[in-house]
């Protein structure tokens, strides 16, 4: 299923819904550009979310554009060994559920 040639269909929905998509398209831009974050700063936290949700487009285009801002083999290990901690964490913090009060 996972094919980077599928993001071609983008264009689909740029046509079937402009609005909402030039909406998203320039959200998209102002969330990534720097502001108090640096671009590389954002675009690890990207890469760390995307390991976390685990998509693969995103995994692929954050890593690009993390190596692009300057990311080094190790800040994206660490950043996903953030995620790999927020991951188990969650499933931690949620097994105090399993437990009566």
């Amino acid at each position: 299923m996972f094919d980077m040639k599928n993001l071609s269909r983008l264009k689909k929905m740029d046509e079937s819904a402009p609005e909402a998509m030039k909406a998203f398209w320039a959200f998209d831009k102002a969330a990534f550009a720097a502001g108090a974050l640096t671009v590389l700063q954002k675009q690890l936290m990207a890469v760390a979310v995307a390991l976390t949700t685990q998509c693969p487009y995103c995994i692929e285009l954050h890593n690009k554009a993390a190596r692009e801002a300057g990311a080094t083999d190790a800040q994206l290990s660490e950043a996903a060994l953030v995620a790999a901690a927020i991951r188990a964490g969650g499933a931690v913090t949620h097994a105090t559920h399993l437990f009566g009060s």
